[in-house]
């Protein structure tokens, strides 16, 4: 999975601002059109994206549109264009933060330092007497340990990850198997069920991984109950 894809028209601000990223220690995909910056992403993923809107053909809000489909990932917005609708445009399309050209770029690595460190690189997860290790991949109930297959252990982090939040069987499906995987849709229902076979008191009536009809699941923590 790539680390960073920076979507910008202009190769130079593009490849200088690649470079500031690299020098921080991430590695930096970039894209000059939305289209491209499509392709690496449902090649590659991406932990966060970089979004100019001004951009040839499809434009910046087609491109957090189409990504938001399917998948959480964060997007700052970068943009030269700067009214109260453009920057509501973005928010509602789901766009995380939206920073208004010229930017200070130490204030642009302080908040991508800030996204990847509380996404990606806290250690534990820990809910209740649930607590997760995410560099170890393994999982404790109770201070009993709690055997999980690597799928299952991934749709368990990814959900615990976006607690709360109502998440598409599309986009668990296609973050946790990827988009050229050869599985069924249909595996994902069956991993949730031996999930909830391990981790609910009872699997009938799950009280962490909750439906939600017509979308797909929700993690809930025990602060919800």
């Amino acid at each position: 999975m790539a680390d960073i894809i920076v979507v910008e028209d202009n190769q130079e601000i593009g490849e200088l601002l690649s470079d500031f990223l690299r020098a921080e220690g991430y590695g930096a995909y970039l894209a000059l059109t939305g289209e491209e910056a499509l392709e690496i992403y449902e090649t590659e993923g991406a932990k966060l994206v970089l979004l100019d809107l001004v951009l040839p053909n499809m434009d910046g809000f087609a491109v957090c549109s189409r990504i938001r489909r399917n998948a959480n990932t964060p997007i700052i917005i970068l943009s030269a264009r700067d009214s109260k609708e453009d920057k509501l445009n973005g928010l509602l399309l789901g766009a995380d933060d939206y920073i208004e050209k010229p930017y200070d770029i130490d204030i642009l690595l302080a908040k991508v330092n800030g996204i990847m460190e509380r996404r990606y690189f806290s250690h534990e997860i820990v809910d209740g007497d649930l607590r997760l290790d995410k560099p170890g991949r393994r999982v404790w109930k109770e201070n009993q340990e709690i055997s999980l297959k690597a799928k299952e252990f991934d749709l368990l982090l990814y959900l615990m990850e976006n607690k709360g939040k109502a998440l598409g069987k599309e986009e668990l499906f296609y973050k946790i198997w990827g988009f050229d995987s050869e599985s069924e849709p249909q595996t994902l229902t069956v991993h949730i069920k031996w999930l909830r076979e391990k981790l609910e008191e009872n699997p009938k009536k799950p009280t962490h991984i909750l439906t939600v009809w017509g979308v797909g699941y929700r993690y809930v923590s025990e602060e919800e109950w």
